[in-house]
């Protein structure tokens, strides 16, 4: 048994447990343009969403239109305000988005998505908030396609017995 012991000693001597050289991280660097914008590209199901964000009021415009205007819906809105909130800079930013494709629910998930990328890629120390809500990973579920011989994806015609 204590040769084992002996054995896991040596090991994590070799593995560099107590290595004096660890592997330094340089900080992330804020990617802004020559106007102080920060551009992400945001998707989710079929919508694509190009966002762009400033330090402003808190306006946010949609394919030129304003947010309670183009999404009318209140939970729409609310998806658009969580990256701020859990940030914790809400209305410090503004927003301009072009969203295409898609419904208008995953046209406000697309911008909700370039809106977290586009406020890490601003505000590097905004990246850990961001990723533990979920928010800077793209939601991969798309509508699945129509099968030959199937009347939907899975659903198959009726089943005639005579």
């Amino acid at each position: 048994m204590s040769d084992q012991i002996n054995s896991l000693e040596e090991l994590a001597g070799v593995a560099g447990v107590d290595a004096p050289e660890a592997e330094v991280v340089a900080p992330r660097e804020p990617v802004r343009d020559e106007l102080g914008r920060s551009y992400a590209t945001g998707k989710r199901k079929d919508a694509v969403a190009r966002v762009w964000i400033k330090p402003g009021s808190g306006k946010v415009v949609v394919n030129g239109k304003d947010q309670d205007k183009y999404f009318a819906r209140p939970v729409l809105q609310l998806i658009l305000r969580q990256p701020f909130q859990v940030a914790g800079v809400e209305g410090e930013f503004d927003v301009y988005a072009t969203v295409k494709g898609g419904g208008l629910t995953g046209q406000a998930g697309a911008v909700k998505h370039g809106i977290s990328k586009a406020l890490q890629l601003y505000e590097p120390a905004l990246r850990a908030p961001l990723k533990a809500a979920g928010f800077l990973t793209r939601d991969s579920r798309v509508v699945e396609r129509k099968k030959y011989g199937k009347r939907k994806a899975r659903r198959s015609f009726q089943f005639s017995k005579r």
